[in-house]
């Protein structure tokens, strides 16, 4: 039996300009990669949801784990989303919605996934988010979004990632599980879109950190690093992962945000180019961080203290450029 929402093709498929490779950051992480191209194959723009981005923080061990709130999903695009009880295997709920014409997010086993080739296809255990699009239990074929693109699997993938046959687990924790449901699905003309967009805007800048969370980051990652030092590998992947990563992919979002509606809003244009130039500013510098963190782990290079200052100073450029708007 095939079951298929949209009619996609991994071997065809292109990808929004969100996730291009000339980006800092092509990837941002799994969840939020993941509704981008959603969004994308149902024919709206991911961009208009992403103010978010713009009262994303420094948690304390690591920055926001960002991705769509499920009540701009709802606003902007008329996309109802909330947490599923997985009482059974998952892909018999995949079958159950697919057939209602709904999709389901389903956290995996990247070990499973083959467009994760190289990184943890195969070698190694780790969590993810994937959108199912299409599944075929006779010939045990998936396809699914994921990181940057739409992907297909099958055979031994396909019972590794539902935890069939040789890969059943009574023991194993169910998975986290998300219903999208599309029934009130909107596809609101430009015009529209931006004041929602703006909308979105508003209630995310009321939502900012009351101080500069960069700095936090820089305090943390600072006295993180003698322990840092003496980790391997993978532990630094993991750490620079869920801070300087993150930091950067989101400043990188909250730019394509700004710099979209500028073109959609004159009125207000100035004050979010400028805010957009700071926050790919951030993201450059975040990327250049990373790389200097990872030379220091490893008991080579110099002080970050500069990168950090000229981070620091780009989110505050970047949000009193925002605090202009009430006043434009």
């Amino acid at each position: 039996m095939k079951l298929e929402l949209l009619p996609l093709s991994a071997a065809t498929y292109d990808p929004h300009p969100l996730h291009r490779p000339d980006r800092v950051w092509e990837q941002t992480n799994c969840s939020m990669d993941a509704w981008i191209e959603v969004l994308h194959s149902l024919g709206l723009e991911p961009t208009a949801a992403a103010a978010f981005a713009v009262s994303t923080d420094f948690e304390g061990d690591q920055w926001t784990f960002y991705k769509f709130p499920p009540e701009d999903l709802w606003t902007t695009y008329g996309i109802d989303v909330h947490e599923m009880a997985p009482w059974r295997n998952p892909l018999d709920h995949v079958v159950e919605q697919l057939r209602r014409g709904r999709l389901m997010t389903v956290e995996v086993d990247s070990f499973h996934l083959p467009d994760t080739q190289g990184v943890s296809y195969r070698l190694t255990h780790v969590k993810s988010t994937i959108v199912v699009n299409s599944v075929d239990t006779g010939s045990r074929r998936l396809g699914y979004f994921h990181n940057s693109g739409y992907h297909e699997l099958e055979g031994d993938d396909f019972d590794g990632v539902f935890r069939l046959g040789q890969h059943a687990d009574p023991a194993a924790l169910v998975p986290y599980t998300e219903l999208v449901r599309l029934e009130h699905l909107r596809r609101d003309p430009a015009p529209a879109l931006a004041v929602h967009a703006a909308a979105l805007l508003d209630k995310h800048l009321a939502l900012r950190p009351q101080d500069n969370p960069v700095e936090r980051l820089a305090a943390r990652v600072t006295e993180d690093l003698s322990w840092l030092q003496g980790e391997d590998p993978q532990r630094f992947h993991d750490y620079a992962f869920v801070t300087v990563r993150q930091c950067g992919a989101a400043a990188e979002t909250a730019a394509a945000f700004c710099a979209w509606l500028a073109e959609r809003d004159p009125r207000r244009a100035g004050p979010l180019r400028e805010s957009a130039r700071h926050w790919t500013l951030l993201a450059e510098a975040a990327r250049a961080a990373q790389l200097r963190l990872a030379r220091l782990a490893r008991g080579r290079g110099a002080s970050l203290e500069d990168t950090w200052a000229g981070m620091a100073g780009h989110w505050a450029a970047a949000q009193k450029a925002l605090d202009a708007l009430s006043s434009s």
